[in-house]
């Protein structure tokens, strides 16, 4: 595996092994910065979102980049306040215009279940999920978006959502690290040809100075991030390792020449349950 390789998606669609997270990358020069090294350093895969209220920097970055737009893989994604039809459709329409793009390559709902929605009725958020996914396969059919997925959503949310869609979920982003493996749902989603995305692939924290991962550090000669993000791979995950600064940004991608023996990912794997913060879709209070 090298940093050019790509996966392909259910539809075709290649899409990076390793992306560049901007969660709370602050808009304006942070954000912008960040995305710029990234690109610098390689990253041609850019995850941002309209909560994380950086997708003005974020366009911004690309365009200054002037890398040809069919070798970047941009996703962004639906915040909860949109989850209808017409609401999904101008969502997507104003994180277009703020990104200065005609299309993104992947375009995810957030959040399967938001408390907003909890509020109305216990299948609240199974009908607005529905009508959303119908708005973004309009936009995917129109040429809008390349690509559609979802992020945070556990096997009885995909499940609700099948009842009702004609594509298929492609990618499915969530919070996976060796603490947070999620063995069910990865399970579930390779059986139905989704893509797991590893957003925070190095945790909260709480993995940095564990013996299990520092031994592998000192055996590889890494940094402990590497090895986690080098976990993911190996696990066949897209992560999307985020930092904003531009030496963290560029060791972040030294992580294609070497590869955790089956045995050693399975050792990471035991550490599930070390930080306990896995997000529960159906009661965090977004």
């Amino acid at each position: 595996m090298v940093l050019t390789d790509t996966y392909t998606l259910a539809n075709g669609v290649q899409i990076p092994v390793i992306g560049f997270g901007t969660w709370q990358s602050a808009d304006g020069d942070v954000a912008y910065d960040a995305v710029k090294w990234a690109l610098a350093a390689g990253y041609r895969h850019i995850d941002t979102a309209a909560i994380y209220g950086n997708e003005a920097s974020v366009g911004r970055a690309i365009k200054d980049a002037g890398i040809a737009r069919d070798e970047l893989f941009i996703t962004t994604k639906l915040w909860n306040d949109a989850h209808s039809y017409e609401a999904a459709q101008a969502a997507l329409a104003k994180s277009l215009t703020t990104l200065g793009l005609d299309y993104v390559d992947l375009y995810l709902i957030h959040w399967p279940n938001p408390a907003a929605l909890r509020q109305e009725a216990p299948e609240a958020w199974e009908q607005a999920n529905a009508a959303t996914w119908r708005a973004m396969e309009d936009a995917y059919a129109a040429g809008q978006v390349r690509a559609i997925g979802v992020s945070n959503f556990q096997i009885h949310h995909l499940e609700a959502l099948a009842k009702t869609q004609k594509v298929a979920p492609m990618v499915n982003q969530n919070f996976l690290n060796p603490s947070d493996a999620q063995a069910d749902l990865v399970a579930y989603d390779k059986a139905h040809h989704i893509l797991d995305e590893a957003y925070s692939p190095l945790g909260t924290g709480k993995l940095i100075d564990l013996p299990q991962v520092a031994d592998l550090a000192a055996k590889y000669h890494k940094s402990v991030p590497q090895i986690l993000i080098r976990w993911s791979l190996d696990k066949g995950f897209v992560p999307l390792p985020k930092s904003t600064h531009e030496a963290y940004i560029q060791a972040n991608l030294d992580v294609f020449d070497f590869s955790l023996t089956p045995e050693e990912v399975a050792t990471l794997d035991t550490l599930q349950g070390i930080n306990g913060t896995h997000l529960n879709a159906d009661t965090a209070d977004f």
